[in-house]
């Protein structure tokens, strides 16, 4: 896929020719331009040569989007166009005056003028066309354009300009000759009301005007790009030679170190090497709250460091940052082209054209019911003036570059106009449940000692056997024990049995992990624990039993754990009228308790890599489905999904593969885009309606249609008012997507109206027997919003439920005060 920058379109039909021309070039697969970025995406194996070829001889101008493309359109668009406009309009204007004071003036409201002026018509005559001739010249632009279209047999809007224009002045001028050859000064007088010399100028006066707004629109629906780059630091500092240098940002080498101190930005992406702070990365994915980052933990540019030092080693540099792919991907998703597009297109294909013919019969009807060449001249003109293919055109682009933006600011990254569209139509959600749903992390849930050790033993030992083993699950238990200070113990003959478990020699005695069935083969497991173990299994939890020899030890229940938003993003789902599937390889017993608890309609679970696909493949002929997953496992099903969407947080496969991008890993913004991708639709629809009605009801109106009925008659200079205002009425209707609210259960709270509570887990240390246990429950169920505490002293932990929120301070003093500790 290429991009270029394409010049001199002004309306929808030029952006349709200029497609039309490139699709007709030999090796391209399929153009899209977007006439309110100026920019054109071609994919296929044509040559640049060849396609910026066809758009030259199709009268516009196009050059190849280079790397710094980015920030010359931010400074043009806002500034280098609205300045031009805005000199253009203030020199029209002066000399509109002008000729206004003398042509409508002095005639209709009796201003002074000069008295060698004021008994001499022709001399009026001859300055209105001066003052006339020289706004045409300063506007020569839309004369130039608009006949050039003539001549490339692709007419535009400012060909519709140029040739109201003109025949205002050409009849004007027309009308003064017959006034200088007249020998009668009565009947030359009356020539003075044959002039439209002012409605010449006035139409392209109110069109720059018109062009001056729509410009200073359109730089805001592109100020979340801008705002973007902006977020770019312009410096770094980088260690060469031992020495610190002070660099432009973008000269920072992959692997070169680079420092940064408190407060300032981070110039590229990188891992840190040396030093701790807390990152403040709401400029990438809209949270406030800072990230703790440590040695190892990676950075990204443009985010800003806290109260810490860092050293750290440049990873991603330029293009390849990660606030660099964020702006590609929010200019890709304004650059293409939405499906819904399509219909102004065939309309402005033929708009133009037919507005010319339309214009012509209009004067030729008037001309046969008996009126004047003046009167109807001027019908034809309103006509050719007041129809705007640039709103047609502009209807769709302003409000995907506005919702695009948006989505951005949020943390939500739609890739094309397409997924932009196409998320807002979904009927089936389909998540992944690990990295998805949950966090991705297994942490340790439950502690349980047998009769004969205690908690601390048990502890130690399953630390000693898994601190040898990467499993997920082994990592949860080595973590949990680092956090409780557990004791590592020398192991020999270490041996990984695949699908049960793990074992080791212990002072003379085998030390064995794993299953409960496995080590029920190895030793007898009392009745009870057998019964906790399923209770667990049943939660969604995994049980691991630990034995010496043949005497057992206790269960240790690893959960990976679900992230705080993922039952409210599928309430707000379910809400919307959407139906929510969970597709996971894990067991089913383990999938349907995770989907019980964050409230999932269907399970699909025990589905290798290769089925996912499948499964897909049937849920589409029920609806739009769209896929949300984080893994490589994953991408098959992302590209398969009608929207595919990524995890921001998952692997750069996933990532690749998926039409949207959730920066900040949570699902509560998956309802959000969808949210703001159906606002978007609908705004496209309202831009569509008005752009399409205005012209419907201008056209007749401008033609005359409604002067016999209800006496409405349109000046020319009222239908070009009209013409340019239409154009900033669909870019300021765009600009509203700013203000819709994507999250409206963003900030909702699990109350006990909605059945809903709120559990804690909290572990403590120092709880012996029952008298302990109910020593905590009497000091936490005295804590107002404490609806009951269930601690247990063989687990080594207190689960507490909330009726509302309650502090954790709070609840931690309370056991601090009973005599214990929390973990």
């Amino acid at each position: 896929m290429k991009q270029f920058n394409v010049t001199g379109m002004s309306c929808a039909a030029c952006s349709a020719r200029v497609e039309k021309a490139v699709k007709s070039v030999e090796g391209v697969e399929a153009c899209s331009v977007n006439l309110l970025s100026g920019s054109m995406v071609v994919e296929g194996n044509a040559t640049e040569t060849d396609v910026i070829l066809a758009v030259t001889n199709a009268g516009y101008g196009a050059t190849l989007k280079g790397a710094n493309t980015l920030q010359s359109t931010k400074k043009s668009v806002e500034d280098d166009e609205f300045h031009s406009l805005l000199k253009r309009f203030l020199a029209s204007f002066c000399f509109l005056a002008l000729l206004m004071y003398v042509s409508m003036g002095h005639m209709m409201w009796g201003f002074p003028i000069p008295k060698a002026l004021a008994d001499n018509h022709i001399a009026q005559g001859l300055i209105q066309l001066l003052l006339a001739a020289t706004v045409m010249i300063i506007n020569q632009s839309f004369f130039i354009s608009g006949f050039k279209g003539i001549v490339k047999k692709s007419p535009n809007m400012n060909t519709l300009i140029a040739m109201g224009s003109a025949a205002a002045f050409g009849y004007s001028t027309y009308a003064l000759f017959k006034m200088i050859l007249e020998t009668d000064h009565l009947i030359a007088a009356k020539y003075m009301n044959e002039f439209y010399f002012e409605a010449a100028a006035m139409i392209l006066t109110l069109i720059i005007l018109g062009k001056m707004l729509e410009a200073k629109a359109k730089g805001k629906t592109t100020s979340a790009i801008k705002g973007l780059m902006e977020l770019a630091p312009d410096t770094a500092v980088v260690i060469r030679d031992g020495k610190e240098l002070v660099i432009p940002a973008n000269e920072v080498k992959k692997g070169e170190i680079f420092i940064v101190k408190p407060g300032a930005k981070i110039p590229v992406d990188g891992v840190v090497l040396d030093g701790e702070s807390a990152i403040n990365e709401s400029a990438l994915t809209g949270e406030s709250i800072p990230v703790h980052k440590t040695v190892g933990d990676s950075v990204s540019s443009a985010t800003i460091n806290g109260s810490g030092f860092l050293r750290c080693e440049a990873t991603a540099v330029g293009e390849d940052t990660t606030l660099s792919k964020i702006i590609k991907m929010v200019n890709d998703a304004s650059a293409t082209k939405a499906p819904i597009a399509k219909v102004a297109d065939k309309v402005s294909s033929v708009f133009v054209p037919a507005i010319i013919i339309i214009a012509v019969i209009t004067v030729i009807i008037w001309l046969l019911v008996g009126k004047d060449f003046g009167f109807s001249l001027a019908r034809g003109i309103s006509v050719l003036v007041i129809s705007c293919p640039c709103a047609l055109g502009l209807a769709t682009p302003v409000a995907i570059m506005v919702g695009s933006g948006k989505a951005a600011k949020n943390g939500i990254l739609f890739k094309t106009a397409v997924s932009l569209e196409h998320t807002g139509r979904t009927d089936i959600v389909v998540l992944d449940k690990t990295g998805t749903i949950t966090k991705g992390e297994p942490v340790v849930t439950d502690v349980i000692p047998a009769d004969g050790t205690d908690q601390k033993n048990l502890i130690n030992l399953a630390f000693s056997l898994e601190n040898k083993s990467e499993h997920p699950l082994a990592t949860a238990i080595i973590k949990y024990a680092a956090d409780v200070k557990a004791e590592l113990s020398e192991l020999k003959n270490f041996k990984s049995l695949p699908g049960k478990g793990l074992s080791a020699e212990y002072n003379g005695k085998i030390l064995s992990g794993g299953s409960i069935d496995y080590i029920s083969s190895l030793c007898v497991i009392e009745d009870k624990f057998i019964v906790s173990a399923k209770k667990m299994q049943a939660e969604g939890k995994t049980v691991l039993c630990f034995c010496l020899s043949n005497e057992f030890l206790g269960i240790i229940a690893v959960a990976d754990v679900i992230k705080d938003d993922s039952a409210v993003a599928c309430a707000t789902l379910k809400k919307m009228g959407i139906r929510t599937v969970m597709l996971t390889g894990d067991n089913e017993l383990t999938a349907k308790a995770i989907a019980k608890e964050v409230g999932i309609d269907e399970v699909v679970a025990g589905v290798l890599p290769e089925g996912k696909q499948n499964i897909i493949y049937n849920l589409k002929k029920e609806g739009r489905v769209a896929m949300v997953g984080d893994g490589i496992n994953d991408a098959p099903a992302l590209t398969t999904a009608d929207v595919g969407v990524a995890i921001g947080a998952g692997t750069d496969i996933a990532i690749d593969a998926a039409d949207v991008v959730l920066v900040k890993s949570g699902l509560n913004e998956l309802p959000a885009a969808i949210t703001l991708s159906k606002a978007t639709l609908r705004n496209i629809h309202q831009n569509l309606f008005w752009a399409f009605i205005y012209n419907v009801i201008g056209i007749p109106l401008a033609a005359g249609a409604f002067i016999h009925i209800l006496g409405w008659e349109l000046n020319p200079m009222f239908g070009a008012a009209a013409m340019s205002l239409s154009s900033v009425s669909v870019v300021t209707n765009a600009l509203r997507l700013n203000f819709v609210n994507i999250y409206k259960n963003k900030n909702k709270k699990i109350t006990k109206k909605e059945n809903l509570k709120m559990e804690v887990t909290i572990k403590i240390e120092g709880m012996m027997c029952p008298h302990c246990e109910a020593h905590v429950k009497k000091a936490l169920e005295a804590i107002e919003g404490v609806e009951s505490a269930t601690p247990s002293h063989q687990n080594g932990n207190a689960v507490v439920t909330l009726s509302k929120e309650v502090d954790l301070q709070t609840l931690h003093l309370a056991i601090t005060e009973a005599g214990y500790k929390v973990l």
